[in-house]
Protein backbone atom coordinates (compact mmCIF):
# COMPACT_ATOMS: atom_id res chain seq x y z
CA UNK A 1 0.00 0.00 0.00
CA UNK A 2 1.35 3.48 -1.17
CA UNK A 3 1.88 6.37 1.44
CA UNK A 4 0.37 9.48 0.93
CA UNK A 5 2.31 12.48 0.03
CA UNK A 6 1.41 13.74 3.34
CA UNK A 7 1.93 11.31 5.32
CA UNK A 8 5.08 11.19 3.94
CA UNK A 9 6.36 14.73 4.43
CA UNK A 10 4.93 14.20 7.98
CA UNK A 11 7.14 10.80 8.54
CA UNK A 12 9.92 12.94 7.04
CA UNK A 13 9.34 15.82 9.10
CA UNK A 14 9.32 13.85 12.08
CA UNK A 15 12.80 12.61 11.01
CA UNK A 16 14.10 15.83 10.54
CA UNK A 17 13.77 16.98 13.53
CA UNK A 18 14.68 13.74 15.54
CA UNK A 19 18.11 14.38 13.66
CA UNK A 20 18.55 17.68 14.66
CA UNK A 21 17.88 16.74 18.80
CA UNK A 22 20.49 14.34 18.57
CA UNK A 23 23.43 16.01 16.61
CA UNK A 24 22.11 19.15 18.98
CA UNK A 25 22.37 17.07 22.17
CA UNK A 26 25.83 15.44 20.68
CA UNK A 27 27.31 18.58 19.67
CA UNK A 28 26.84 20.02 23.66
CA UNK A 29 28.16 17.03 24.70
CA UNK A 30 31.58 16.99 22.81
CA UNK A 31 31.71 20.78 24.21
CA UNK A 32 32.58 20.33 27.47
CA UNK A 33 35.68 20.68 28.87
CA UNK A 34 37.38 17.36 29.41
CA UNK A 35 40.24 16.61 32.13
CA UNK A 36 42.13 13.31 32.88
CA UNK A 37 42.63 11.34 35.40
CA UNK A 38 45.13 8.37 36.01
CA UNK A 39 45.01 6.11 38.69
CA UNK A 40 48.37 3.93 38.75
CA UNK A 41 49.93 1.90 42.12
CA UNK A 42 46.84 3.44 44.45
CA UNK A 43 47.68 7.40 43.24
CA UNK A 44 45.73 9.79 41.31
CA UNK A 45 47.98 11.67 39.22
CA UNK A 46 47.11 14.64 38.97
CA UNK A 47 46.01 14.69 42.68
CA UNK A 48 44.92 18.37 41.80
CA UNK A 49 42.52 19.01 38.93
CA UNK A 50 41.79 22.54 37.96
CA UNK A 51 38.45 23.54 36.54
CA UNK A 52 36.88 26.82 36.12
CA UNK A 53 34.02 27.77 38.33
CA UNK A 54 30.01 27.51 37.01
CA UNK A 55 31.02 25.28 34.01
CA UNK A 56 29.70 21.57 34.14
CA UNK A 57 32.88 19.40 32.62
CA UNK A 58 34.03 15.71 31.86
CA UNK A 59 36.61 13.58 33.88
CA UNK A 60 37.68 10.85 31.86
CA UNK A 61 39.40 8.41 35.25
CA UNK A 62 41.45 5.53 33.49
CA UNK A 63 42.85 2.69 35.63
CA UNK A 64 46.18 1.70 34.60
CA UNK A 65 47.20 -0.46 38.29
CA UNK A 66 47.55 -3.66 38.55
CA UNK A 67 44.29 -4.19 40.60
CA UNK A 68 40.66 -2.02 41.04
CA UNK A 69 40.29 1.00 42.06
CA UNK A 70 37.65 3.40 42.58
CA UNK A 71 36.99 7.18 42.31
CA UNK A 72 34.49 8.41 44.94
CA UNK A 73 33.76 11.95 46.58
CA UNK A 74 31.18 12.55 48.92
CA UNK A 75 30.73 15.97 48.54
CA UNK A 76 30.12 15.65 44.71
CA UNK A 77 27.92 12.15 45.20
CA UNK A 78 29.92 10.92 42.95
CA UNK A 79 31.06 6.67 42.62
CA UNK A 80 32.70 4.77 40.13
CA UNK A 81 34.80 1.32 40.37
CA UNK A 82 37.28 0.94 37.56
CA UNK A 83 38.86 -2.50 37.00
CA UNK A 84 42.50 -2.59 35.73
CA UNK A 85 42.77 -1.15 32.08
CA UNK A 86 39.65 0.51 32.45
CA UNK A 87 38.30 4.04 31.37
CA UNK A 88 35.40 5.62 32.38
CA UNK A 89 34.13 9.28 31.65
CA UNK A 90 31.87 10.87 34.76
CA UNK A 91 29.94 14.20 33.59
CA UNK A 92 30.10 16.91 36.57
CA UNK A 93 27.60 19.77 37.15
CA UNK A 94 28.60 23.33 37.02
CA UNK A 95 30.63 24.19 40.56
CA UNK A 96 30.80 27.07 42.96
CA UNK A 97 34.38 27.69 43.68
CA UNK A 98 36.04 26.14 46.40
CA UNK A 99 37.75 22.64 46.62
CA UNK A 100 36.20 18.81 46.51
CA UNK A 101 38.10 15.84 47.46
CA UNK A 102 37.83 12.21 46.22
CA UNK A 103 39.89 9.14 47.10
CA UNK A 104 40.25 5.61 46.14
CA UNK A 105 38.47 3.07 49.03
CA UNK A 106 40.95 0.27 48.05
CA UNK A 107 44.23 2.09 48.96
CA UNK A 108 42.73 5.26 51.21
CA UNK A 109 46.42 5.87 52.83
CA UNK A 110 47.70 7.44 48.78
CA UNK A 111 44.82 7.58 46.47
CA UNK A 112 43.79 11.34 47.80
CA UNK A 113 43.33 14.20 45.43
CA UNK A 114 40.57 17.33 45.05
CA UNK A 115 39.14 18.77 42.21
CA UNK A 116 40.15 22.73 42.87
CA UNK A 117 37.49 24.96 41.09
CA UNK A 118 37.86 28.92 40.42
Amino acid sequence: MAMKSGQRRGRLSWLLALLVISSASGALAAELPVYHLTIKDGTFEPAVIKVPAHTRFKLVISNQGPGPEEFESLELRKETVLAPGVTRTVVFAALRPGSYRFFGEFHPETAQGKIAVK
